[in-house]
């Protein structure tokens, strides 16, 4: 017998959904930390804007790489990693059409679920100042869009607003609601600035909600049972594996450079990266296919 499909990103929030608990999902920001995500044991992950620019092109997330960038990072990841995958679509990268054409193309390439944010271009990471967001009217008119005209209807859209450091939390929760009935199947209210504000969120919809506990940001950082109690159902933690490996290199290249050499025996070792990359299975094949001339 065959085996049977992967699950799709919809099967496993809505399974979360089911069994009360909250879903976290880890961000990769290459091919290698996709790798690792799944060697870990993760169920699904996630590739932001922030991290795959950042880490692919050096440079922040103030959209100054546009979709074909973007998609680019995106492919190489999800050819090293089987699992299913959330993928950031930012503004959708201009009007409906756009939208449309973002989101078909990144089902086109495998992608299991989509976010698609309210702010103006350009956008930017966000816990970062400086936001504008578009009128309610056209970032509903692209979630409408974007759940019509999906080509799988099994494809995650997540409506993503940036209306409260724009405006207020009364703003980012009228529009949330207004995307919900455009067809989004989760809500996603960036940067909230206290406990009271997240209490608002996680009891106001009946769609799964997003939350990034991220560190240095504007939102309180909670303990994921605690986020599970007040309603969310499902952390991004699109960041961490960023920040931990920026800071992972910078700190043995400074012991480089100090002449110390300290670090040396602190990285993974050199068979489990081989493990790692799958080195072995590229052996076996040389060794049964390429000609012993």
């Amino acid at each position: 017998m065959g085996q049977s499909p992967p699950r799709s990103f919809r099967q496993i929030i809505n399974q979360a959904v089911k069994d009360k608990r909250l879903l976290v999902v880890p961000g990769a920001h290459d091919a290698l930390s996709a790798r690792l995500i799944e060697k870990i044991g993760f169920e699904t992950y996630f590739i932001g804007g922030f991290p795959a620019v950042g880490a692919r092109y050096g440079v922040p997330d103030v959209g100054l790489m546009g979709f074909g960038e973007i998609s680019a990072v995106v492919r190489d990841i999800m050819s090293a990693c089987d699992l299913p995958v959330f993928v950031d679509g930012d503004d959708g990268y201009g009007d409906v059409k756009n939208v449309v054409r973002t989101v078909q193309a990144y089902e086109r390439m495998g992608v299991s679920a989509i976010l698609i944010e309210d702010q103006q271009w350009p956008k930017r990471c966000g816990h970062m100042v400086g936001k504008k967001v578009v009128p309610t009217e056209l970032a509903e008119a692209k979630i409408r869009a974007a759940c019509s005209e999906r080509i799988n209807p099994e494809t995650w859209i997540l409506a993503r607003t940036d209306a409260r450091a724009v405006y207020d939390l009364d703003e980012a929760m009228r529009r949330a609601e207004r995307y919900v009935r455009a067809g989004a199947d989760g809500i996603f209210i960036e940067a909230p600035r206290s406990i009271e504000e997240l209490k608002r969120i996680g009891r106001a919809f009946d769609v799964p909600q997003i939350c990034n506990p991220l560190m240095g940001g504007h939102t309180p950082i909670l303990s994921m049972e605690e986020l599970n109690e007040l309603g969310f159902s499902c952390a991004v933690l699109g960041l961490d594996t960023l920040m931990h490996a920026a800071k992972a290199i910078e700190a043995v290249l400074l012991d480089i450079k100090s002449g110390r050499f300290a670090r040396r025996n602190d990285g993974m070792d050199f068979e489990a990266y081989k493990k790692l990359v799958g080195y072995d299975t590229w052996q076996d094949i040389d060794e049964r296919f390429a000609p012993k001339l």
